[in-house]
């Protein structure tokens, strides 16, 4: 891998206690220049996730097209000692966050890891840190905050328990979102995504 730093997130320790995440503070390796990948991020100024297959070639297309690499599983499948072999691997983009957004939820039984990365270079917020809690009714009793700082990767086995959250922001708020899912619905995945996007591109419409 040439964008991601293959070790730092190989030297990231497996937390296992609630369920199993790890956490990468600079996912980043020396060749990818941050200020080119930002400005190569599309302009989102709706909430929800937005699908990748359309980007140009560019800084941030080749970071995806690590992520959704042969390495990067081979990666995720040691930490989690499982085998991703027939999983579809789908990745989509946010750029913008909701007052709403944030609340505590687990991620849908058809995913089996999501891998969440951070892109925002100047981030001094409290609120809209990602929480990876203890429980589904506290998100102050959480087992780790990831900051949304550019660099911070933070990846979990989607379990009944993955309990995850944040504090309302509302605002600018830049990630890459990458799922392995179950082979039988991928399909309807992508095809919620792709509606979502495009619902969203009609109402933004004057």
């Amino acid at each position: 891998m040439r964008l991601l730093s293959k070790i730092n997130i190989n030297n990231a320790n497996l937390e296992e206690e609630f369920f199993p995440f790890f956490h990468v503070e600079n996912c980043f390796g020396n060749e990818l220049d941050s200020g080119e990948l930002l400005r190569d991020f599309p302009s989102i100024n709706a909430g929800g996730s937005f699908p990748t297959e359309k980007l140009s070639q560019g800084p941030l297309k080749k970071l995806i097209e690590e992520l959704e690499g042969a390495e990067f599983k081979s990666i995720i499948e040691d930490k989690f000692d499982i085998n991703l072999e027939d999983a579809e691997v789908i990745t989509t983009l946010r750029g913008f966050s909701r007052s709403k957004d944030g609340q505590i939820h687990t991620d849908s039984k058809s995913k089996i890891v999501t891998v969440l990365i951070y892109l925002n270079p100047d981030w001094n917020y409290q609120k809209g840190n990602l929480r990876l809690l203890k429980d589904n009714n506290n998100l102050d009793n959480y087992i780790k905050e990831i900051p949304s700082k550019i660099g911070n990767l933070v990846a979990f086995k989607v379990t009944a328990n993955c309990w995850h959250g944040f504090k309302a922001y509302e605002g600018k708020r830049l990630s890459i979102q990458l799922n392995y899912v179950n082979p039988q619905s991928a399909s309807s995945h992508r095809f919620r995504h792709t509606i979502s996007s495009k619902i969203k591109q009609i109402l933004k419409r004057p």
